[in-house]
């Protein structure tokens, strides 16, 4: 009978950790990027006069709702999602004549458009805000205390040794391994002359940068230069940007984030089956969310940030169901000067969620089998 009441305790212990560990961070997590994402559809929709019938975070059986104005606000119990009804939001959905100008079908393009697209742009407004707030409140940077120098390398023929603190470079101080990693890249090859700064003395050597070759997402396979040496962990500072510095980061930030999304999709598209553990679902964002919690809470917010950025990239895609898909709709009404048959993108909607459906499935089989022993 102990043994039994043992087995139930610590099974509940670990389902109790499960949820205070990944799911509620999960949720955390989500919640507000869904609630941005489908506020851009509603704001936009209400500045362009389209009625809006009901706006709900998450979806199946509600938690709470409330009704105000013409507007049904919402609270599902299913956390993964949302989402925005306009009237008229269907092509084939009938519409009282006295209704049609608040309904979205018979607005004009550029409102449709804006109306669409508004979820995609909050999303990444909102990163842009969030990296703003993690610069403002400042971020630990690497300084040039030297961790490691490697065998063979330009370093060590210098006479360059651990917990050495590179000061200058070429006559130009340096307070970050940032600024020595530009400094030595720049370089082209040509010599270097460094002030070392070790114990008590300082140390003046010269050294010339070894061509070497490196990769990655953004740049793929390019040519840099290297010293042979790698930077102490411990070592770093906290620095703070001002308000319109940190503005200015954040949308940097968030250029070079949407950059990755785009090229991480071309590599997944070019290689599905060699990049497959990239790909994650509901149990790896949850799981990540818990992992990123554990850190700190800027740690948190920035895992927050990239995948605003993410979900504001992929609704963009011209998939039938999502957000870009009824943008390239749009485009091809535009074109032609008439909208698609109903018919038409119907078979496209069913097309593009059997694909979405697809992706579900491939992505939690994924998840599932990262438990799974070998």
């Amino acid at each position: 009978m102990e043994n039994i009441i043992g087995i139930f305790w610590n099974y509940i212990l670990t389902l109790w950790n499960i949820i205070i560990g990944y799911i509620i961070p999960g949720v955390l997590l989500l919640a507000p990027l869904i609630i941005v994402h489908e506020l851009g559809h509603l704001i936009l929709a209400k500045l362009s006069g389209v009625r809006v019938l009901k706006f709900s975070v998450g979806f199946g059986p509600k938690i709470f709702s409330k009704k105000i104005g013409e507007t049904e606000y919402a609270l599902s119990w299913i956390p993964f999602g949302g989402y925005v009804k306009p009237l008229g939001e269907a092509p084939d959905e009938e519409v009282p004549e006295e209704d049609k100008p608040f309904s979205l079908n018979h607005q004009t393009l550029p409102k449709r458009f804006s109306v669409l697209a508004a979820g995609s742009v909050f999303n990444i407004l909102f990163a842009v805000l969030l990296f703003a707030v993690l610069y403002m409140s400042g971020i630990e940077i690497l300084t040039p205390v030297i961790g490691k120098v490697h065998d063979d390398t330009p370093a060590l023929k210098a006479g360059i040794i651990e917990g050495d603190i590179i000061i200058a470079v070429n006559g130009s101080n340096i307070t970050l391994w940032d600024e020595l990693v530009a400094s030595v890249e720049g370089s082209e090859g040509k010599e270097l002359i460094l002030h070392i700064k070790r114990g008590d003395e300082t140390i003046v050597t010269s050294l010339k940068p070894k061509p070497v070759l490196d990769s990655d997402i953004l740049r793929g396979t390019y040519q840099t230069y290297r010293i042979g040496i790698s930077p102490s962990e411990d070592a770093f500072v906290t620095k703070r940007y001002n308000p319109a510095s940190a503005l200015w980061m954040g949308l940097s930030k968030t250029v070079e984030a949407v950059k990755v999304t785009y090229l991480g999709m071309a590599m997944m598209i070019r290689s599905p089956v060699e990049n497959k553990e990239h790909l994650g679902g509901p149990i790896r964002i949850v799981e990540i969310a818990g992992d990123f919690a554990s850190v700190g809470i800027k740690s948190f917010l920035f895992l927050m940030a990239m995948i605003s950025v993410n979900l504001g990239v992929l609704n963009l895609l011209p998939i039938p169901v999502l957000d870009g898909g009824h943008i390239f709709f749009l485009c091809v009404e535009a074109m032609k000067g008439s909208p698609l048959s109903w018919k038409k993108m119907e078979v496209a909607q069913m097309v593009g969620l059997a694909l979405l459906l697809s992706l579900m499935v491939f992505v939690s089989y994924n998840d599932i089998m990262r438990y799974v022993p070998n």
